[in-house]
């Protein structure tokens, strides 16, 4: 019947995958850079995606020697909150902020202020920080009014490369539902915009008459313009889907039900699992966001995940192999703890926090820093999770990990350690891409993405059994977070 395209544009690259729509089976990949960009002022320029894109699919195309007229419908997933500001004539105002631009504190700051956190979490499912796009509408408004006022369209990163392909301006629950003014849950779960919540940013602004429209999960967005097929080399006519985030377009790809308990560890950390029923975490550290099937995803992302890896890597002078083989052979010792803060801090909300390594004594080891690192980057994601489970989320289910760190024994080995549960790596390399694959399928043939999801549910590469505890870091590290967050959210906070 044809293939069918999932892109994935995250914060470092575009990747694309070509799959048969009634198989599922991959049939060729393709992957393009984007511009570096890291906090504080964390910015790209939308074309460059744009841009990127292009080069993603047509290496795709290439690699599975297809004519690209056999591609029957598209779905992209991309980087969550960022602001995309477009004015009346579809053109981008200025480079967009992304996730994790952090130059909105104090905007966040004064918002939660005007309406507290409890009200946050049950009208939005979420306490916003630093990365929501209403953060960021915030900011324009303060620093640049003119191009706010130009603004007729707020978008994010994947609703815009979704308005390229087919000129719509459409978004999805899942995305929607992490702008800190959408209610997911509302109106039988098909959700609502809240402009009420940005009349706090500017009460003069219609602001109703900038939300893009919210697609169903398998519901066609549009179709492929002239232009764009121009582009990619297909046709005018083949159907684009709604798209959705990054970890919940994962999900899809995944093939992960209630109960599964998902560890992303790439640039940010990541825990989720899906849920029939909505979260409000008064308390801020989980997000109640929906998925892309009509559910939720509450989850917590940390801000730092593989960089903290890399960057100890490099201070010890070793590769990514190395440095895993350092932290297996560490040994029973206590050990230090890292507090793994490097960039600040999502959750908890700290963005001016930095890291710290505590408990190093002169006996201290590579083999223990080595550890301490990788140990550092879940822990705060072993403490998100005990965060779900406060709010009743079912996690008893499987325990997978996916991402970059993903390819790290050290990393699977620790966790198992951590959780005492077995971990499996899931054969889906690039999950976020497969599950764009999964939604542009369930577009293409009329059928619930849900169905699509369950058929196409990837098998599983390692398993990873916990071994004997000989070491319990966690109340070490609970005991070192709290003074390092005491001393970065209090009257002794440094600045940078």
């Amino acid at each position: 019947m044809g293939l069918v395209l999932g892109i994935d544009s995250s914060t470092q690259s575009c990747k694309a995958e070509l799959r048969d729509v009634d198989s599922g089976e991959l049939r060729g990949t393709g992957r393009a850079p984007h511009p570096p960009a890291t906090g504080p002022v964390s910015e790209q320029d939308p074309q460059e995606w744009w841009s990127a894109l292009g080069t993603a699919c047509a290496a795709a195309l290439s690699a599975a020697n297809v004519d690209p007229s056999d591609v029957v419908a598209v779905s992209v997933a991309a980087q969550c909150h960022g602001l995309v500001a477009l004015d009346s004539a579809g053109a981008v105002i200025r480079p967009a902020k992304l996730w994790n631009d952090t130059t909105s504190i104090d905007e966040v700051a004064r918002l939660r202020e005007l309406l507290p956190d409890a009200d946050w979490a049950r009208r939005t499912g979420s306490v916003p920080t630093a990365a929501f796009t209403i953060g960021k509408v915030a900011w324009l408004a303060r620093y640049e009014p003119e191009n706010l006022r130009r603004t007729t369209t707020v978008l994010l990163p994947h609703d815009y490369l979704t308005f390229r392909l087919s000129g719509e301006r459409v978004t999805d629950r899942s995305e929607a539902s992490g702008t800190g003014y959408f209610d997911a849950s509302a109106d039988g779960g098909r959700g609502r915009y809240l402009p009420d919540l940005l009349e706090l940013v500017d009460p003069q602004i219609d602001w109703s008459s900038t939300f893009p429209r919210v697609a169903g999960p398998s519901e066609v967005a549009g179709e492929l313009t002239t232009e764009a097929a121009e582009f990619l080399g297909g046709h005018p006519g083949t159907l684009v889907a709604a798209g959705g985030g990054d970890q919940h377009a994962a999900a899809l790809g995944l093939g992960v039900a209630p109960g599964d308990v998902t560890f992303s560890l790439g640039t940010s950390g990541v825990v989720f699992t899906p849920s029939t029923t909505a979260v409000h975490d008064a308390s801020g550290t989980v997000d109640g966001v929906a998925d892309c099937t009509g559910g939720y995803l509450p989850l917590v992302s940390t801000l730092n995940a593989a960089r903290v890896t890399d960057q100890f890597a490099r201070l010890l002078g070793v590769d990514a192999a190395e440095f895993a083989e350092l932290a297996l052979a560490a040994g029973t010792d206590t050990g230090p703890v890292l507090i793994a803060h490097l960039d600040g801090e999502r959750k908890p909300d700290l963005p001016r926090a930095r890291g710290t390594l505590t408990g190093i004594t002169s006996a201290t080891t590579r083999k223990e820093i080595a550890r301490a690192a990788h140990e550092g980057v879940l822990l705060g994601l072993v403490r998100g999770l005990e965060h779900l489970q406060r709010n009743g989320v079912d996690t008893g289910g499987r325990v997978l990990v996916v991402g970059g760190g993903a390819r790290s024994p050290a990393h699977r080995h620790l966790l198992a350690d951590l959780l005492q549960r077995e971990v499996e790596l899931p054969d889906a390399d690039e999950a976020t891409a497969r599950g764009a694959c999964v939604q542009a399928a369930a577009v293409a043939t009329g059928a619930d993405v849900r169905t699509v999801r369950d058929a196409w549910r990837p098998g599983t590469l390692l398993r990873t059994p916990p071994r004997p505890v000989h070491r319990d870091p966690r109340a070490h590290y609970a005991r070192a977070a709290k003074a390092t967050e005491d001393l970065w959210n209090g009257d002794h906070r440094v600045e940078p």
